[in-house]
């Protein structure tokens, strides 16, 4: 696990930019504490963090060369497959291994084997392959975008880093895409390939570049595909496959040269993913975070009572609201992209905490998307085979409607859920996702846009790059057409976005087991009801480890891994809200938001019906402090 940043330059004016490659490769300190090292020839450079994991030893740091000196690499990730890869390449000839490293064997089945060795890799990765001979660049990024890479390129130089931070430090032009704006407002995080400058773009999952020639030619190698419930498998031999695929994945992701540990957050998923380390890793340490002052999102009893189950060592970091609040500038000054899942402040507290004890870390991460674990996918579920129930919702919206909105009670939170599914299931399929995946309608975010924002924002391209990600849903959907969207969307645009930064953030590595790519293909061939049902959801998930768990587990609702972010808005944030970031003032000067509309939110957030204008004004906030230190 490392940071990765290069430059390739066409002419002498992208020349001038190599000179910022040493401060590009410090920018990403953070994610490689164990070496920096760069390399640059006259219009090449690379830079590389390195955070130890697989052969900690000097010979396997990075920018990486083969024996002849032609092909150089950088490398970004895990691959776990890395030993029989070795074999497969020594039985081919290859046998001349300076290192003990999987970054070694990635560079020689690259040589050997170009694009088609992407194929071959378990693991996730971002990488370069520097050919000097030809003159070329070769970039990828994993299946599913556990990690990223982002790029930038015009007709002087190609530019490329793990974060954005990175890329700014060449002293590129930052100048911001307004559909990437429109999107943030809504979903509150910047779905790839876009991001918040207009020149810079995420490579997709599953997708490569090959760069020569003054030309960069984006290709995908992996798609998910479904099988719409076709495969003959009966649910009885699905459990033990699921089974049997999940325990190889977990023990795959096992290997390491430093100490491993596994989070714990009490959950279904976590829980299974430690009982299986367990197995083969006696003396696990487990983590989990609990709240002090917030004891209805605390789960530690039920991570203590697994741990327990599993004899893991376990420990539990009791914070308190003032121990959360006071990460928050932290985590603000580390985002170099607006990015405003409020959950990011509990794993990065995790993360760093972890962090003390262990160098890696398993996490559940995954298996909600892959197997319904939300409750938008029971709502799907309920869209789609509707009954008098969900019309009788429906129906009442005018009187959920009138309630108070808030997830501060239960009463005020039904009426919340209720008129959001009532307002939703009216929709067209794609209509339908895109509203419960966000905060705020199109309508909604584009009334924050001030005048001048509305000019340079072009209404047709956003709506070109909202049909794109929305690509997946057909007219009549089905729940795995819902779960293969999550998994191109929502996983890496926010799931795996979060855990790349808060964890990198900590220089600790976190691998999901649930993502391994034979279990994810396995989980698509499988039918909705395998999945989820009126009564359950993870249905595989759970019925397949119900006799491996404590029983305590089942039948217990599920929590989200929140933040009072309701609560500090309106105390510990309100002076940043009323006098600084979202003060008129401000808001004015800056001339990017209307500050009439932001008005409206701010009196929402300190009403009795709040609603979720809480991540809103996150949003928001998020976005006025980027704003401050990138754009001042």
């Amino acid at each position: 696990m490392c940071g990765i940043t290069g430059i390739f330059a066409f002419n002498l004016v992208g020349k001038f930019n190599l000179v910022n490659l040493a401060a590009a490769t410090k920018a990403i300190e953070k994610r490689g504490p164990d070496n920096q090292d760069i390399y640059h020839d006259e219009f090449v450079g690379l830079g590389h963090r390195r955070l130890s994991i697989i052969d900690t030893s000097a010979i396997a740091h990075q920018p990486m060369w083969d024996e002849t000196k032609r092909y150089c690499i950088i490398f970004n990730g895990e691959i776990f497959n890395f030993q029989e890869l070795k074999k497969e390449l020594e039985q081919k000839g290859v046998t001349s291994f300076f290192s003990h490293s999987d970054t070694e064997v990635l560079l020689k089945l690259f040589i050997l084997e170009k694009e088609k060795c992407l194929n071959k890799l378990n693991g996730f990765f971002a990488f370069c392959v520097y050919d000097k001979q030809e003159q070329s660049f070769f970039l990828a990024r994993d299946r599913y975008g556990v990690k990223p890479l982002l790029y930038q390129f015009d007709e002087d130089k190609f530019l490329f880093a793990s974060e954005m931070k990175s890329i700014i430090a060449y002293g590129i032009e930052k100048e911001i895409d307004y559909s990437s704006l429109h999107a943030y407002l809504q979903l509150n995080y910047i779905p790839a390939p876009r991001t918040i400058f207009k020149n810079v773009k995420k490579l997709l999952p599953g997708h490569y570049i090959k760069v020569s020639s003054r030309q960069a030619t984006v290709s995908t190698y992996y798609s998910i595909s479904i099988d719409n419930g076709q495969s003959t498998v009966d649910y009885s031999c699905a459990k033990e496959k699921f089974k049997q695929l999940l325990e190889a994945s977990v023990q795959r992701r096992l290997i390491s040269d430093v100490a491993l540990g596994a989070f714990l957050s009490g959950g279904i998923d976590s829980s299974i993913v430690t009982g299986l380390a367990a197995k083969y890793k006696p003396d696990l340490h487990t983590f989990s975070i609990g709240f002090r002052d917030e004891k209805f999102f605390d789960e530690t009893n039920y991570a203590r009572l697994v741990a327990k189950h599993f004899k893991t060592e376990h420990t539990v970091f009791a914070l308190t609201n003032d121990d959360l609040y006071t990460h928050v500038h932290s985590i603000l000054d580390y985002l170099d992209e607006p990015f405003a899942d409020s959950s990011a402040i509990n794993v990065f507290i995790l993360s760093k905490e972890t962090r003390r004890h262990a160098t890696v870390a398993l996490s559940g991460d995954g298996a909600d998307e892959l197997f319904a674990g939300y409750n938008k996918h029971a709502a799907f579920l309920r869209a789609i085979h509707p009954s008098w129930k969900e019309s009788l919702a429906i129906s009442l919206a005018p009187i959920w409607k009138a309630f108070p909105q808030s997830r501060n009670n239960f009463f005020s939170n039904k009426a919340r859920q209720f008129l959001r599914f009532a307002e939703g299931a009216k929709l067209t399929s794609k209509e339908r996702y895109w509203h419960w995946a966000g905060f705020a309608s199109q309508q909604k975010a584009y009334q924050l846009f001030s005048e001048k924002s509305k000019t340079n924002f072009a209404s047709q391209e956003f709506n070109l790059f909202k049909d794109d990600l929305l690509k997946t849903i057909p007219n009549k959907e089905t729940i795995n057409d819902i779960l293969l969207t999550d998994m191109n969307l929502v996983l890496p645009g926010d799931m795996l976005t979060k855990v790349d930064l808060m964890s990198m953030a900590n220089g600790l590595e976190v691998r999901s087991p649930f993502l391994d790519f034979e279990l994810v293909n396995f989980a698509f061939c499988l039918p909705d009801e395998y999945k989820i049902n009126p009564t359950i959801r993870k249905r595989i998930v759970q019925d397949a480890f119900r006799d491996f768990l404590p029983e305590e587990l089942y039948n217990r609702p599920k929590k989200g891994f929140e933040v009072p972010m309701l609560k500090w808005l309106r105390k510990e944030m309100k002076s940043l809200i009323t006098d600084d970031l979202l003060s008129e003032k401000f808001v004015r000067e800056q001339n990017v938001f209307d500050y009439a509309a932001i008005a409206q939110l701010k009196k929402q957030l300190f009403s009795s019906s709040p609603g979720d204008v809480h991540a809103r004004i996150w949003a928001l906030i998020v976005f006025q402090w980027w704003w401050k230190k990138y754009n001042s």
